[in-house]
């Protein structure tokens, strides 16, 4: 039978391996996210400017009281695995609301055969009825009412600006972790080649296609 000292020594040297261990696999769940965030900021192809802005520290989601739209409770946490490109606003959806809307789509059929590796998400603010005519154009899309009260405890418009006017991108973490401004036809193309950078440098760690 050990000695107290030696016990107590061989419960340390077993505490300070497990920290280690644990340290380690923190290690290896982040290195994609980190090289993917290096690659697509420090590393460059082609150099250029960023139309996104980062976020950092990133923000995780947080546990929202979130629904489909048949009001039926929706966790957010599901969305994991693929990158996210969400809007947000009210469910009347104004010019802005449509506009943000058919860009998400476009962006995501532009990237071919990424496209499976980004799903196009819109948040919807109240308690409205989305309209009817709206709905065939949402087929693809993930649709959740999260309250506006509820969401700004994770996502953050820029300065001076409306929640629904920017785009948001959310890393398939489930970290919001850039804001595109407002788009239109004129920018969209630099949110494309944003948007297509961060899935070239995080090829090895998000999943195309959801089950």
């Amino acid at each position: 039978m050990p000695a107290p000292a030696d016990a107590m020594a061989q419960d340390g040297q077993r505490t300070r391996s497990g920290r280690w261990k644990m340290l380690l696999l923190a290690l290896v769940c982040a290195a994609p996210v980190v090289a993917s965030y290096f690659s697509y900021y420090v590393v460059r192809p082609g150099g250029g400017t960023s139309l996104g802005q980062l976020i950092d520290p990133q923000r995780p989601v947080p546990t929202l009281a979130a629904t489909d739209l048949n009001g039926q409770p929706f966790d957010l946490q599901s969305l994991k695995g693929q990158w996210l490109l969400v809007s947000v606003g009210g469910a009347k959806c104004d010019a802005r609301c449509e506009s943000n809307l058919y860009l998400q789509r476009q962006l995501r059929e532009s990237l071919g055969k990424d496209k499976e590796r980004l799903d196009w998400v819109w948040l919807v603010t109240d308690d409205e009825r989305v309209p009817d005519a709206l709905r065939p154009a949402l087929a693809q899309a993930t649709v959740v009412r999260v309250p506006e009260a509820e969401l700004t405890r994770w996502l953050e418009p820029a300065p001076g600006h409306a929640l629904a006017e920017s785009l948001y991108v959310v890393d398939p973490m489930a970290h919001w972790m850039m804001r595109f401004p407002a788009l239109d036809k004129a920018n969209a193309s630099k949110a494309k080649r944003d948007i297509s950078r961060l899935l070239r440098a995080s090829a090895s760690w998000d999943q195309p296609g959801r089950e």
